[in-house]
């Protein structure tokens, strides 16, 4: 037996109702860089728990190094609500203690920027404190650190930093890392071997998460498993690996030709060109168009309830106003300004939604009246009458100013578009996503949804779960239709459950007692079962481990609607959306380069440079309204646009906005007229290979068509080429 740092020795363990664990054998040796993978509830945070010592096994022993020292970072943190965050999480360190050292002062930038050091633990919302206690736990030096969830709560910037920092924490063969993680990106970016927890046992395997789905397919097939829906989520995932993830073209962990081999007959991950012909007619050419909108916060401290609208943003506000702030590693871009806005009352929704003091107190007196007219049962014409007297009032204009989420964007969205949307915590993503489904009104601009369209949000809250808790999941199936057609097949609620990961004897189970995955994904079910044409998804991946994320993104790819989905988890997003922008600086900006683009223009900031300067300089503004052209289209953020005059000031053929849209639809119609033309020309040219030889004037003239065919495909080739050259 090897003599590991830190190890199991036939360790057995079991709760009331499952075995954790079956007489295992497994260590940790210095140098180790281990990704732990597995099914919700089947050991992985328990496994850390052993080796912490925190948890101990029925049978067998742990085994550490003498002088070995273990740092963990739990689900919970430890952290003392009564100490400051300067106490809890630097430990007392002064500031010149933290800040005169490269590495601690990068650990409390990344994590604590923004935050006040005097601010009470208890006073932090949930993102904080998790930032808080793996900042605690990074400035300490650790033999072996292991760390369950670390990215939670963490956005693209940050989780960017820690993988980098972790990679680069100890020199090489020493020290050791534990990651438990649902984040495959960040998996495949620090590990360098795997551990799958399943079935009471430990499977190790070499490389990251790619070379592990690799090994996994091999084992599976080699094995001939029962598991099939497992085995095929795995190669379907294995062959997106394969085909082109962005984020791994540089880096590949395993080798592509028995890669290759091992998913030939995997179809495509989905059919974009027929999900979006089945969008088109069952939502109309018009979903979501975001004309010339601003969104303004106008926050005085301790009145408006930023809150409601996106925490986030309220979570960046309450830390800015407070006094000894940590500066932050990365400066998110802010757009200032104000808007001067024409209402004939205070309770208009536009100055509500944008947080103006009076506004909201006004809205609350004009419920709170109405309820007390309705608890006197005044009479309906006088009730009529009162309100008219309060509504017709002089029109006023209001000039509101404060901090500018949205700074006059126009973005179209169409039918079968599938958009991904990142940004650092407090960019402002839960408030676009409210104003695109109308729940927010904008300062201005307008919003234009299609009257074919029906909305259905995956939010990070689970509140309209809850109120079903009392209910058994058969009870809320049996409300749905008996059957749905689902990748073309007939499928019952039943089935489209187990899909999603349930077994058929969870129908009797309570909603309230499932898991926090489980609820997660029965949230997802009720959804697609109300048949929305248009889906929104703020952070869908949360309380979900690997192979249920396969699973939601499997489901996915059938779904024909449009879908837009925000999250930090950049492997999800860019498997299951086709185009990704940012929201930075009040901006909504495409990323023809996928999660990487953005992260570029984070490390320009940070260098005190300006990614947008060319932007800024070869504009003028936007289009005049009403243009026909697709070049009419408003900034989005890469380099083109059209002056106020409609004149054009483009200083690169790149698109953006309208005129993106208009491209990209252009692009996918010559895609469909090459494939026919492709048709044609083979089928002349068999024609004329079966033709008789002798018939000059017959060949002659199937000999015209073909080239009629050839110069028409030409032609319509450069025209993709040059457009696809401006989409990038």
């Amino acid at each position: 037996m090897p003599t590991y740092d830190l190890g199991l020795e036939h360790v057995s363990l079991a709760f009331a109702t499952k075995n954790i664990f079956t007489d295992v054998t497994q260590g940790v040796f210095e140098g180790d860089r281990i990704g732990i993978v597995g099914k919700n509830g089947d050991g992985k945070s328990t496994l850390l728990h052993l080796f912490k010592g925190t948890q101990e096994p029925d049978s067998g022993r742990v085994t550490m190094r003498n002088g070995l020292t273990f740092g963990m970072l739990d689900q919970r943190d430890p952290l003392d609500d009564n100490a400051t965050v300067r106490e809890a999480a630097l430990e007392g360190r002064e500031d010149y203690e933290w800040a005169a050292e490269t590495k601690s002062r990068e650990i409390v930038e990344a994590l604590l920027g923004g935050i006040s050091l005097d601010a009470k633990i208890g006073s932090l919302s949930g993102g904080q404190r998790r930032r808080a206690d793996l900042a605690r736990l990074l400035l300490k030096d650790w033999d072996i650190l292991a760390l369950d969830e670390p990215t939670n709560h963490l956005d693209v910037v940050t989780i960017h930093w820690l993988a980098e920092h972790l990679k680069n924490r100890w020199p090489s063969g020493q020290g050791a890392l534990l990651l438990v993680t649902h984040d495959r990106w960040f998996l495949d970016e620090v590990c360098e071997s795997m551990w799958e927890v399943h079935d009471g046992v430990i499977d190790p395997f070499e490389g990251g998460y790619s070379a592990y789905m690799l090994q996994r397919v091999e084992r599976d097939r080699q094995a001939d498993v029962r598991e099939t829906k497992r085995r095929n989520l795995a190669r379907k995932e294995l062959a997106w690996l394969t085909r082109g993830a962005r984020a791994r073209s540089t880096k590949q962990k395993f080798h592509v030709k028995a890669a290759r081999e091992l998913i030939a007959d995997v179809p495509p991950v989905r059919n974009t060109l027929e999900l979006k012909q089945m969008a088109t007619s069952r939502l109309g050419k018009q979903v979501v168009d975001l004309i010339d909108v601003t969104q303004i916060f106008e926050h005085t401290q301790g009145e408006a309830d930023i809150d409601a609208i996106d925490p986030d943003v309220a979570e960046m506000e309450a830390s800015a106003s407070r006094v000894d702030v940590v500066p932050a590693m990365y400066a998110e871009p802010q757009a200032h300004g104000s808007v001067e806005v024409a209402v004939d009352d205070l309770t208009d929704p536009r100055l509500v939604d944008a947080g103006v003091p009076e506004a909201r107190q006004a809205a609350a007196q004009a419920e709170q009246d109405a309820q007390q007219q309705a608890q006197s049962q005044a009479s309906q014409e006088n009730s009529d009458e009162t309100e008219a007297a309060e509504v017709t009032s002089a029109a006023r204009k209001v000039t509101v100013t404060g901090r500018k989420i949205l700074d006059d964007v126009t973005w179209l969205i169409g039918p079968g578009d599938r958009f991904g949307i990142v940004g650092a915590n407090g960019a402002g993503k839960s408030t676009l996503l409210k104003i695109l489904d109308g729940t927010i009104t904008p300062t201005a601009g307008h919003v234009n949804i299609g009257k074919t369209v029906k909305f259905a949000v995956l939010s990070q809250r689970l509140d309209e779960l809850e109120k079903l808790g009392k209910y058994k999941i058969k009870e809320v199936l049996s409300r749905y239709k008996p059957s749905y057609i689902v990748d073309g097949k007939e499928t019952t609620p039943g089935q489209m459950m187990e899909r999603l990961g349930f077994e058929s004897a969870q129908l009797m189970t309570p909603i309230k007692d499932l898991s926090g995955g489980q609820k997660r994904r029965m949230q997802l079910l009720l959804i697609l079962l109300d048949e929305p044409n248009v889906l929104i998804m703020d952070e869908p991946g949360n309380d979900l481990d690997t192979d249920m994320l396969a699973v939601m993104e499997d489901l996915l790819d059938t779904w024909p609607g449009t879908l837009i989905v925000v999250s930090h988890d950049r492997y999800l997003l860019e498997r299951v959306t086709d185009q990704q922008f940012a929201l930075i600086g009040g901006k909504i900006r495409h990323l023809p380069g996928g999660v990487q683009d953005y992260l570029d223009m984070t490390e320009a900031i940070k260098n005190g440079k300006d990614p947008f300067a060319d932007e800024k300089t070869g504009k003028a503004g936007k289009a005049s309204k009403g243009g026909n052209d697709a070049a009419s289209a408003s900034v989005v953020g890469d380099s083109s646009s059209v002056s106020a005059d409609g004149d054009s000031t483009t200083s690169a053929p790149k698109l953006t906005g309208k005129a993106f849209h208009e491209a990209s639809k252009r692009v996918a119609a010559i895609e469909r007229k090459l494939a026919k033309l492709g048709e044609q020309k083979a089928d002349l040219e068999a024609q004329m290979a079966a033709h008789d030889p002798s018939d000059y004037e017959g060949l002659g003239k199937l000999n015209e068509q073909l080239q009629s065919v050839t110069d028409e495909s030409e032609s319509l080739e450069m025209e993709w080429m040059e457009l696809s050259e401006q989409l990038e």
